[in-house]
């Protein structure tokens, strides 16, 4: 057994039978697919709560290639590379676009599966295509932004091509003629017509630092659930009972709420039970203060999914990927508390 504490960000002290890091996708090719398997990145947006029976494929392919159009760049980026580190070695180029969503933690191969987003923007926005290795066909794929299906944080790699496609390379195509995107929270007070998408990047790294810990002094995972998507007829209601409940629209005769929100308004900042906590400074955050296990986070999740049901009538489902001893598994709360 292999340990995988530092391969994931919440750093619970689980194991697996094996670890394969793969620099070269044509490796894949060669794997035995027919025994339980996990494809990691950093481990960032994925947490092991049990040890896991089989092998961990973490991908650490490198490479970035930019070529420039008449009117806008093709990047095509390795699954391996980190993310963050992409976002700003672009604007270093003169390449905008992804400010918003810098500082994301993470790697490339991992941004389509759930369709990354902060600040009013969404890598699918971007996304030309997505190339990996088609496991039932063994071979190699590109999929257009089309055949993704992207939604929100969702893909078909989470459907139709789980645990049937391994991502290795991501491509993207950035106009030329940027506009800042300004919508959500802080971003809003930024005057649109002097800005910059340098100006924009610090400011999102700015707000992201100031809520979020940094899981090499803090073990957590980033935001842990998604903002729920509730019908109009639903948020009208929530609204009259909480005039200052942010929200968003999301298409359909429906808005986006803020998990974080419903989270801290359920009284459950600084919650923690042996070892895992909500987060003080943002409640969307748990974190590891580095003695606790995965039953004992299960717990804490359905407490958090109970509790927001029982005051707002809303059903939380968690973003990070939970792996238990023979894949991924869901979390839902439980009618028992």
């Amino acid at each position: 057994m292999q340990a995988l504490q530092s391969l994931h960000t919440f750093a619970l002290p689980h194991h697996c039978r094996r670890i394969i890091e793969i620099d070269n996708a044509e490796q894949l090719r060669s794997l035995d697919f027919t025994e339980p398997f996990c494809v990691l990145g950093e481990g960032s947006n994925t947490i092991f709560i049990t040890d896991f029976a089989g092998c961990v494929i973490k991908m650490s392919n490198k490479g970035i290639l930019i070529d420039e159009m008449d009117t806008h760049w093709k990047v095509s980026l390795a699954a391996g590379e980190n993310w963050h580190a992409v976002v700003t070695h672009l604007l270093d180029k003169g390449i905008a676009g992804l400010e918003n969503l810098v500082l994301i933690p993470g790697t490339v191969g991992a941004a389509p599966i759930q369709n990354i987003g902060a600040y009013g923007v969404e890598l699918a926005q971007f996304v030309d295509f997505v190339e990996g290795y088609h496991i039932s066909q063994a071979k190699f794929e590109r999929l257009s932004n089309t055949q993704c299906q992207f939604g929100y944080r969702d893909s078909i790699f989470k459907h139709a091509l789980k645990d049937q496609f391994v991502i290795t390379r991501v491509g993207l195509c950035l106009p030329k003629y940027w506009q800042p995107t300004l919508s959500y929270g802080p971003l809003q007070t930024l005057d649109p017509d002097k800005i910059t998408a340098r100006q924009v990047c610090d400011t999102v790294i700015a707000i992201r630092q100031s809520k979020l810990p940094d899981p090499h002094v803090l073990a957590n995972s980033g935001s842990f659930f998604k903002n729920p998507i509730v019908a109009n007829t639903q948020y009208r209601r929530l609204l009259a009972c909480y005039p200052s409940m942010p929200a968003y629209p999301a298409g359909n005769d429906s808005h986006k709420l803020a998990a974080g929100w419903l989270i801290e308004q359920s009284g459950l900042k600084g919650y923690t039970v042996a070892g895992v906590r909500v987060y003080e400074k943002q409640a969307l955050v748990l974190v590891n203060e580095g003695h606790s296990s995965g039953a004992i986070l299960c717990q804490v999740i359905q407490h958090i999914q109970q509790c927001v049901n029982d005051k707002f009538a809303v059903r939380l489902e968690h973003e990070v990927r939970l792996i238990g001893s023979d894949g991924e598994v869901t979390i839902v709360e439980s009618n028992n508390e």
